[in-house]
């Protein structure tokens, strides 16, 4: 049996639909609120019929925090795919978020310990990897080692700390991979990381910035973990990077899958400063979240360039998509779904 938790995140649903097309029996750990249908829909995204393979899941409802239902849930579990994170740069989310990052991965290595799980695949981040030195050239990649700085994000912070435990468990006997992801672009909730941007170029998108990132088709995340699962791989780090881009790049191929005009206006550093701290204020007169922080305005300035191409050595054939393919061939997924505050 293989468990894969944070199921219906954008990797985990990934995951369980990979797996299943392969006819393998899952079983899908999840929190009690967490939005099933949403799985079913991205299945159907794929495949016209998925009922074959929505009958190979088995449901278990718990949380990471719980160890005991996790030990439960791991009973004849022979590989973990640990998916379950929280993704956020708001202050309001950060001690929730230190603690279940950390927390739970801690219970989910711990349970696997328990349990004689035969091995372990962390999703993790690129944001747990080092930064280079102002000045320093080349690409962010496996070689590349964490250094405590203010400019880590709490999330990058919960993430390599995460990752600590995770190796913790490898010296204790657990075979465990770890894969960092650059941005992961897929089909999902409008309301979570990758999803929201395609969500918010479907109303069309205005402002870019300057900035660079990584980014990867959430398939090529998935075929990445199960195959190196599968394989004899263990106890290494994986960083799973297509492309690097400019915001401005992505931005564009975005509002252009979704018949919106390019983005005209730059966020400068300046702009974004003002912006981050008009969103906190008005966020704390209308007592809701803020939809934009201090954090996310840090990141969508950086320019960084991250490897990923040693994934193509390790496994035999293995080829990341193109990114602009992959925008397009998403849209499409977005364009059949409601616009959130519609």
């Amino acid at each position: 049996m293989i468990l894969i938790t944070g199921a219906t995140g954008l990797v985990g649903t990934h995951t369980a639909l990979a797996l299943t097309q392969q006819g393998k029996r899952v079983r899908l750990f999840h929190r009690k609120n967490s939005d099933r249908a949403l799985l079913e829909k991205v299945f159907r995204f794929y495949t016209p019929d998925p009922k074959p393979q929505l009958a190979l899941i088995e449901w278990v409802e718990g949380d990471i925090l719980d160890v005991y239902a996790l030990e439960e849930a791991m009973e004849n579990v022979q590989h973990v795919y640990h998916c379950a994170a929280i993704v956020s740069f708001l202050p309001c989310d950060r001690d929730h978020m230190l603690r279940t990052n950390i927390e739970g991965t801690a219970n989910v290595v711990n349970a696997a310990l328990e349990k004689g799980v035969r091995k372990l695949c962390h999703l993790s981040s690129v944001a747990a990897l080092g930064k280079k030195e102002s000045g320093v050239k080349g690409l962010i990649d496996e070689d590349v080692h964490w250094k405590s700085s203010p400019s880590n994000s709490w999330y990058a912070v919960s993430k390599y700390s995460s990752e600590r435990e995770a190796w913790r468990g490898t010296e204790e006997g657990l075979d465990t991979i770890i894969v960092n992801p650059s941005f992961v672009l897929g089909p999902g909730l409008e309301t979570r990381s990758s999803a929201a941007l395609f969500g918010t170029a479907k109303q069309g998108l205005r402002w870019y910035t300057e900035g660079i990132t990584g980014y990867v088709d959430v398939r090529d995340v998935t075929a990445a973990m199960i195959a190196l699962m599968e394989s004899e791989i263990k106890n290494e780090r994986f960083v799973l990077n297509a492309e690097n881009l400019s915001f401005r790049t992505v931005i564009d191929l975005m509002n252009e899958s979704f018949g919106k005009p390019k983005a005209s206006r730059e966020l400068t550093p300046l702009l974004a400063g003002l912006a981050w701290r008009a969103e906190k204020i008005a966020a704390a007169f209308s007592g809701r979240a803020p939809r934009i922080s201090k954090e996310t305005m840090r990141a969508a300035q950086e320019k960084n360039l991250f490897g990923g191409k040693k994934i193509e050595s390790a496994i035999p054939g293995y080829r990341y998509r193109e990114v602009a393919s992959s925008i397009k061939e998403f849209s499409a997924f977005y364009k059949a779904s409601q616009v959130v505050g519609a």
